[in-house]
């Protein structure tokens, strides 16, 4: 894991014989930046004299004075236009400690050109921080055959604000926030056999073994059919294979001290989804053993909070880990399964599987959240295509009644904006749950048509209205006597860089947002 600094004196930091092997420099004008710092002016001289390109594309300069004797520059591009946001911070980092880390580097300096405006960019120097450190993550299978020296060997990175302050605190939160994506993404983006459900519960444990976090997990056959009678169902087929089987992972993190917010998660963990007897086919099922980012995320979100040691706020999640096996004794279309809620599912298409698991996961977290304090209950989930297709590579947030009282949604999408991990508000509308209801006495609600999700009107929509009859949260709206606040999230389109689910990198989205905005994990500015 990559160690995070702060630099007091960013003119020593930056000289020759400082210990740091290269100088990055992020900047929306690389050759104003050399107005801060007198060591940059030679090199960037030259570099603009050299290139007419220098202010939009990567470049390394040879710098005899400079920590390494190297300076990377690494554009934003605009900052100033309607459309620019601050995850051009991100990827310039991104894009700049590769360049470094290609060129030898072991140990960097990430200088930051102050924004030209505040509003938009007051977290630009804590979101190229972590760019820069999401950029360099490998694949555990790789780390774990080649060795983590040899494939991620950049040790650590001091991070110094041109112009500005980069705190220890600030550090300190960068740090904990890329060990929680690490995690997710390590999580997420793991073949099926190396984190098929067994090893996957295995792998949170270790995570957390000496944190803050309690980890529990249920994998008895017995107990599972009782208790989460739809997560069971998709999970029938691959109960014959030993490493196949599923379980629930339960964590909480509850801090000393009073509290003043209870958020329980739900998490959908398929460790690989073949579509069950409703196959995938026509090479849609490759990249289904990231079908576990909404699990993979709110594992990496608690050990964030256990870094940080968050105040106020008791989290609690369910995580469902689950393969959607085919065999013969898969679930089908067509069957009736009671929910741990007491609702009468209909099945409707074997492929909509994550909210069957997700549906008795939030029932148990109902029960939690009628005894906590001021609950919301959460969902997260790579559950749709049709999020994809609807607003491309963003989270999507829904809200029930009460949470839309407070504007939970919005909340997301404002804070999204200022950290770098972007949300859409959606809404759930009347037509959801006349799409999932029953068409006879014989169920009391749908869990899907029979067509795939990017192909139907409302495909990431109707989702939460079923989510909510199914788990019995339908009874917790703005008219009950116990309104209880739930936002379902869908990574549908966003669990993944570039929408390549098969070789893309994870994301481990949404937990930067999730922390600040709810969490009460907002970046030190």
């Amino acid at each position: 894991m990559i160690r995070i600094l702060a630099v007091p004196a960013i003119d020593k930091a930056a000289a020759k014989g400082s210990g740091f092997d290269a100088v990055v420099l992020v900047a929306h004008t690389p050759t104003g930046a050399a107005g801060h710092l007198e060591l940059l002016q030679a090199p960037l001289r030259a570099l603009a004299k050299a290139d007419a390109k220098c202010g939009s594309a990567v470049n390394l300069v040879a710098a005899e004075h400079l920590a390494g004797g190297r300076l990377v520059v690494a554009p934003t591009g605009p900052l100033t236009r309607d459309h620019d946001d601050v995850r051009r911070y991100a990827e310039a980092a991104s894009a700049g400690v590769r360049r470094a880390r290609d060129a030898g580097a072991t140990a960097i300096l990430l200088l930051v050109q102050t924004p030209p405006m505040s509003a938009p960019f007051q977290h630009a120097a804590t979101t190229a921080a972590l760019g820069a450190v999401s950029g360099l993550w490998q694949p555990l299978e790789a780390r774990e055959a080649l060795g983590e020296a040899k494939v991620e060997p950049v040790q650590k990175i001091a991070v110094a604000v041109l112009g500005g302050t980069f705190s220890d605190a600030a550090a300190k939160w960068v740090e904990a926030t890329a060990s929680g994506l690490r995690l997710a993404r390590d999580l997420s983006g793991t073949n099926p056999e190396r984190m098929a459900p067994p090893l996957f519960a295995a792998f949170v444990q270790q995570a957390f073994r000496g944190s803050k976090v309690k980890v529990a997990i249920q994998k008895n056959e017995k107990t599972l059919r009782l208790e989460y009678p739809l997560l069971m169902a998709v999970a029938r087929a691959s109960l014959g294979v030993a490493r196949h089987r599923p379980c629930v992972v339960r964590l909480e993190y509850k801090p000393k001290g009073a509290i003043t917010r209870t958020l329980l998660f739900a998490g959908k963990g398929l460790t690989y989804d073949t579509g069950g007897a409703d196959l995938k086919t026509d090479g849609h099922m490759a990249g289904m053993s990231r079908d576990k980012g909404g699990a993979a995320a709110i594992a990496g979100l608690f050990l964030t909070a256990s870094k940080l040691g968050l105040r106020g706020v008791h989290l609690i999640a369910e995580l469902g880990v689950v393969r959607n096996s085919i065999g013969s004794d898969a679930f089908v279309s067509d069957e009736i399964i009671t929910s741990h809620a007491g609702c009468r599912v209909r099945i409707g298409n074997t492929d909509a599987e994550g909210r069957l698991v997700l549906a008795d996961l939030l029932s148990h977290l109902r029960v939690d959240a009628a005894r906590a304090d001021a609950p919301h209950v959460l969902s997260v989930a790579t559950l749709t295509g049709h999020a994809g297709r609807a607003v491309g590579p963003y989270n999507i947030a829904l809200d029930n009644g009460p949470a839309r009282a407070t504007a939970t949604a919005t909340t997301l999408m404002q804070v999204g904006d200022a950290v770098g991990d972007p949300f859409e508000c959606s809404r759930l509308r009347r037509e959801d749950f006349d799409f999932v209801q029953p068409r006879s006495q014989a169920d009391d609600t749908l869990s899907c048509n029979n067509l795939p999700s990017s192909g139907t009107a409302r495909g990431h929509q109707f989702p939460m209205a079923f989510l909510c009859l199914a788990s019995g949260l339908d009874k917790h709206g703005n008219d009950s006597a116990l309104p209880m606040p739930f936002t379902h999230i869908d990574i549908g389109g966003s669990g993944v860089e570039g929408g390549d689910w098969q070789h893309g990198r994870p994301s481990g989205r949404p937990l930067v947002t999730l922390l600040a905005a709810m969490c009460g994990g907002l970046p030190p500015l």
